[in-house]
């Protein structure tokens, strides 16, 4: 992440105070969260929440549970929030926070038990207008309902604008399920009319790396548009069929962690690099963080990279992949799906209504669409690639809003 601000930074030619200020949070909180497990021992977890930059608005972004979670991934995670949503146009500054916590250690009752004492030790810095959470996996809407509950509770009335990913019925969006893969979609359908790819007989020939909410989702969307996905991946592999996958029946037989180990079907049976090395028009990369690094990059055979995941194309990768003429779609447009979804429920909630599906859509599509045309106009104008134009458009805005507001002292 820091790679990419620091070359879109000097490209902007940012102000040097203004730089020192956009490489640092705003603020950092450490909070202890003790949770009584149910056989009435204590476990005492670490807690953060990462506010990078108020500058467009208050802060937003999600909450990641994992027994990985660190520090610095939360640091990234919450500038990647910032850029994206200055780069989308919505009012919000980037944050994250996590519970480092083992989900197959601890049951349910024990998950809800941790996230409220978490919650509750941050009341001081979150709201609806300073600090918005939405969940880090579409699958945690319920997590995302604990959340709403607890700060409705602290405050003695329901708060549902505090959280972004929650139930329907709590006050969610419609598509907060699918938001990411519906963006990818818009997105995708940009970058492939832009760059003209597919035949006039048949449409582009797709692998798609990630088989879940995100990856899986968009396999889905893409085959509908009639078009060609050779390719399909999960955490043991991949799934290649050069005529095209039948989505929908690999879909069906996903395990409930969303593994493909079962599955059957007209397919061969590949490793991640072997599948990475098999030509597609696109390679949609919406597993996670650096899965394309410099030590597997060569093998790709594709014109195009969607990066559906941040940081799915380590930053040393990236430089080989541009000097090999692929063209990449960065993180933070491409995936701007799920954070539209979340301002979009965040502006229901204080209007106390709800938009209609297509209404949803359409919103989506016109950010969306703007958005690119941002950052093709930047690309053409500066000679640069999608990537430094995307960040070069969202650091130059985020440093004037700090312009603008001046520094409080």
């Amino acid at each position: 992440m820091m790679a990419h601000f620091d070359e879109a930074a000097r490209l902007a030619s940012i102000d040097p105070g203004e730089f020192e200020i956009l490489r640092r949070s705003d603020r950092e909180i450490l909070v202890s969260v003790p949770v009584l497990r149910d056989d009435g021992s204590v476990a005492v977890l670490d807690g953060w929440r990462v506010q990078h930059n108020a500058g467009l608005g208050p802060y937003s972004g999600p909450l990641r549970i994992d027994a990985d979670v660190s520090i610095e991934d939360l640091r990234a995670t919450a500038a990647w929030m910032t850029w994206k949503c200055a780069l989308l146009g919505i009012p919000f500054g980037g944050a994250a926070g996590g519970i480092r916590l083992d989900r197959e250690q601890f049951s349910k009752a024990e998950l809800e038990r941790a996230v409220r004492r978490y919650i509750a030790n941050l009341m001081d810095t979150i709201g609806p207008e300073r600090d918005v959470f939405s969940p880090d996996k579409a699958r945690d809407e319920h997590v995302m309902g604990w959340v709403m509950d607890t700060v409705s509770m602290h405050r003695r009335s329901t708060t549902n604008a505090i959280v972004a990913g929650k139930p329907e019925v709590m006050g969610g969006t419609r598509h907060h399920q699918d938001a990411a893969a519906q963006g990818l979609r818009i997105v995708f359908e940009l970058a492939v009319k832009h760059f003209g790819l597919g035949t006039e007989r048949t449409g582009p020939s797709v692998i798609v790396e990630g088989a879940g909410f995100v990856g899986g989702n968009l396999a889905q969307l893409l085959q509908r548009d009639d078009c060609r996905v050779v390719g399909l991946s999960d955490k043991h592999g991949g799934l290649y069929n050069p005529a095209g996958l039948d989505i929908a029946k690999l879909l069906g037989q996903r395990t409930a962690d969303g593994s493909l180990a079962n599955a059957r079907g007209d397919f061969e049976r590949l490793t991640h690099e072997q599948l990475m090395a098999r030509p597609c028009d696109v390679y949609a990369a919406c597993a996670k963080s650096n899965t394309i690094t410099l030590n597997n990059c060569g093998v790709l055979q594709t014109k195009l990279i969607l990066e559906g995941h941040h940081g799915a194309v380590s930053a040393p990768a990236y430089h080989t992949i541009r000097d090999r003429g692929i063209k990449v779609v960065p993180d933070i447009l491409a995936r701007g799906g799920d954070t539209l979804s979340g301002y979009f429920e965040w502006v229901q909630n204080r209007m106390g209504y709800a938009w209609q599906s297509g209404d949803i859509l359409q919103r989506m599509r016109r950010f969306l669409e703007e958005a690119w045309v941002d950052v093709v106009k930047v690309h053409h104008e500066r000679g640069v690639t999608l990537r430094s134009a995307a960040h070069i458009v969202a650091v130059s805005r985020v440093a004037n809003a700090d312009r603008l507001r001046g520094l409080y002292a």
